[in-house]
């Protein structure tokens, strides 16, 4: 893999400058990681060599290269570089960036506009970026934080292309600060266990991790500092989590399809990676008991119960002690027997419901509390089924004409063993009724 921060330079006379600007590449080649966008036969790659670089949405998290990566395309393609960010722009600022870029175009220079943070644009301001696009005033370079598809308007992705840059591996970032090592011109005064924590604080962040071995190398410490005495130094970087944003979905998801896939280690992870995020234990506790009734059912209809008694254990002790219970009912979950057999029924009976309409119940379980309503049917014919030998009469109950569906299959798991056993005795006599 390439560098992301990559080569090395010297300190300007004069002033100080921050070892991420002084480590900050000049080539795409120097590059550390995205080898997904910038390998032999990667989307970036293909379109330098072709010579149809297009506008382009950079979708990843903070300090993997997105700024330092559009600044690069500028210089490959001989395209004069301008950066805006939809935080302190507005139509006035985008108005003379593309006035410029006209003006910069009749005279035979192409313009890269690189916009960070384009998802706060309103869709207004979006779509004022079309037309300077579509007659080539502009080549778009967006970076988002947030996903695309949802934050950024139909018309602006189908002129772009998005690309996934992803948050540094530990290989990316050890050689990383080998780098930032070479250019300070000695080793951080860290024993291993302290430099695997320093890499770890960083969270995939390169910035991030250039920011704290700058602290480090600042330190006069005599000897190698081990993992306690870093952590003493320096504060754990909190881990990236929005509670409206992907974090917050993507987590989610993991911690359902855990629960779903029986694994309760994976459950717990993904519990108190939400929970160490800030997420609302509530928000946790209603989609746990989502989970419940949704993938466990009535193969375990105590699964239900124990999900609402652990909210109402953490409405009483509140946090953090009330986030153990949280942790019972995921543990619980993951371990019961799987079904989605009443989801899948009640589903269905809905998609039913729709394609029958107004359909009239049958007129023999209707009551007749009037003289008129008898005279019409209503209840003639009815078979009170305590009164049938086996407390089961067999009669119809769907509206007349329609078809009897089979909605609830259970499965052979848990304590939906014995309820299809009951399903298949009803049958059996409701067969032997028609005979």
């Amino acid at each position: 893999m390439s560098d992301l921060f990559g080569s090395t330079q010297t300190i300007a006379q004069g002033g100080h400058r921050p070892l991420a600007d002084r480590l900050r590449p000049k080539t795409l080649a120097e590059v550390i990681g995205q080898n997904q966008v910038l390998g032999p036969e990667a989307p970036l790659t293909v379109m330098l060599e072709s010579g149809s670089l297009g506008s382009l949405i950079f979708w990843g998290p903070p300090g993997v290269g997105k700024t330092t990566i559009a600044r690069l395309l500028a210089d490959e393609t001989d395209l004069h570089f301008v950066q805006i960010s939809a935080i302190f722009s507005g139509v006035p600022e985008l108005r003379k960036v593309f006035e410029a870029a006209k003006i910069r175009r009749q005279n035979g220079q192409g313009t890269l506009l690189f916009v960070d943070e384009i998802h706060r644009f309103n869709k207004a301001q979006q779509d004022g970026f079309l037309p300077h696009m579509e007659d080539g005033t502009i080549l778009l370079v967006g970076a988002t934080t947030e996903n695309p598809s949802f934050e950024l308007n139909a018309a602006v992705l189908s002129r772009s292309q998005v690309l996934v840059l992803e948050r540094l591996p530990h290989t990316d970032l050890e050689r990383l600060a080998a780098r930032a090592e070479a250019e300070l011109g000695r080793p951080l005064p860290l024993d291993a266990a302290a430099r695997e924590n320093l890499l770890e604080m960083a969270d995939g962040d390169g910035r991030a991790l250039l920011n704290l071995i700058e602290q480090v190398a600042a330190w006069k410490v005599e000897g190698a500092l081990d993992g306690k005495a870093l952590s003493a130094r320096l504060m754990r970087r909190a881990a990236q989590y929005d509670k409206g944003g992907d974090a917050h979905y993507n987590l989610i998801s993991a911690l359902h399809k855990s629960v779903r896939g029986s694994d309760p280690d994976a459950s717990l992870y993904w519990l108190a990676r939400m929970l160490e995020g800030g997420e609302d234990p509530r928000y946790l506790m209603r989609r746990i008991t989502r989970m419940a009734v949704e993938d466990i059912g009535l193969a375990d209809p105590q699964a239900q119960a124990i999900c609402l008694q652990s909210w109402e254990t953490y409405e009483r002790l509140g946090s953090p002690e009330g986030e153990l219970a949280l942790a019972q009912a995921v543990t619980y979950l993951a371990l019961a027997p799987k079904s989605n057999a009443a989801y899948v029924a009640y589903k269905a009976a809905r998609r039913a419901a729709k394609q029958t309409g107004s359909a009239p119940p049958p007129k023999h379980i209707l009551n007749a509390p009037t003289g008129m309503m008898k005279d019409q049917g209503y209840g003639a014919g009815y078979a009170y089924d305590h009164d049938a030998e086996d407390g089961f009469s067999g009669q119809n109950y769907f509206p007349d004409g329609m078809d009897r569906p089979q909605l609830y299959q259970p499965v052979e798991r848990g304590f939906e063993r014995d309820l299809k056993k009951r399903l298949d005795y009803f049958e059996k006599l409701r067969a032997a009724r028609k005979t």
